[in-house]
């Protein structure tokens, strides 16, 4: 299914469930346009100017009737006690990102947008109790995000959207892709981290194990659990001792890799409904500087001619790749 086909099912106004992932889409926002983006109080605002375009985008293709924005905690996740290096090897936030997601955070509760989150946990766990407390209330269910720990998510009511270039292009994830890109099924991708291992999350299970070695595996035995079970019936020997000799760290990590959805949340349905952005966003957006995007976010422009915009808006002080973005 295509992203655009998927798009088009708006025009029958089916009950959808948008649920973001806000630290992802966040960097995904900062690193895709200049530092240049300052406002002129000297507050950075590359992230917050991105990541309202890509929501924006996002609702003006799919038109959800429901939004989530779920957010990690500082404090440490039960990931984190389980494997004290998991995503160790992460460089740590630049300075000028820190203080722009306190103030998306804000002005999403001004823009009464639903904010979510749960000390101890991920944002992916949120978003999968989330995805599991409400697969029966929507017609349909999108995830926001670049993670793929979040493909596991993926049926035939749930589908992820990814950035694939800049702030306005992005990728549709189904069922199907997911088998053609990782040769699993949606449900088995913790399974498929927990042998093939994962340099984002920095653990690597079972070295001598990688993606192609782990797909074939889990088509003969289905799961970690059957795999271990009856690793002597692996016939490759240098396979077969691999994995009796990592039997526990591929037990751990495919506990690690797989998201929680039965978190006890603080919410209701009808605090996730979207009726777009309340006007007291647009304090901020003005005290920003961000005076395009608040014509954007409130004049229902349309996303496609953004790239046009900005090419008009364009400055001699703008690095000269900056217009590829979009």
């Amino acid at each position: 299914m295509s992203l655009r086909k998927l798009s088009e099912k708006n025009q029958n106004k089916m009950k959808t469930l948008l649920l973001i992932d806000a630290h992802a889409m966040i960097h995904r926002a900062f690193h895709a346009l200049p530092k240049e983006f300052i406002s002129r109080k000297g507050i950075p605002t590359n992230a917050i100017y991105g990541f309202f375009l890509m929501l924006q985008k996002v609702i003006s293709d799919f038109k959800p009737t429901h939004i989530a924005v779920c957010f990690d905690t500082p404090k440490p996740t039960f990931r984190k006690k389980l494997f004290k290096d998991y995503q160790g090897k992460r460089p740590p936030m630049d300075d000028t990102l820190k203080p722009q997601i306190p103030i998306i955070e804000e002005m999403l509760n001004d823009g009464k947008i639903a904010t979510l989150k749960k000390p101890g946990f991920e944002a992916d766990d949120v978003i999968g109790t989330l995805a599991n407390d409400y697969r029966k209330e929507f017609d349909r269910i999108l995830i926001l995000s670049g993670d793929r720990d979040l493909l596991q998510l993926i049926n035939n009511k749930v589908f992820m959207i990814t950035p694939k270039r800049g702030v306005s292009d992005f990728t549709l994830y189904d069922e199907e892709i997911v088998k053609e890109k990782f040769g699993v099924s949606p449900k088995k991708i913790p399974d498929y981290k927990a042998l093939a291992g994962d340099s984002s999350d920095n653990y690597n299970t079972a070295r001598g194990i990688g993606p192609k070695t782990a797909t074939k595996l889990l088509h003969q035995f289905k799961t970690i659990e059957n795999l271990l079970k009856n690793s002597k019936e692996i016939e490759n020997e240098k396979w077969k001792k691999i994995i009796e000799e990592h039997k526990d760290q591929i037990e751990l990590f495919k506990k690690i890799a797989t998201i929680v959805k039965n978190l006890d949340l603080d919410h209701d349905i009808n605090s996730l409904e979207y009726n777009g952005f309340d006007d007291k966003m647009k304090k901020q957006l003005n005290e920003l500087d961000l005076h395009s995007l608040l014509n954007k976010l409130y004049n229902k422009i349309n996303p496609n001619n953004i790239k046009k915009k900005v090419k008009e808006k364009k400055t001699n002080s703008q690095p000269k790749d900056q217009i590829n973005l979009f």
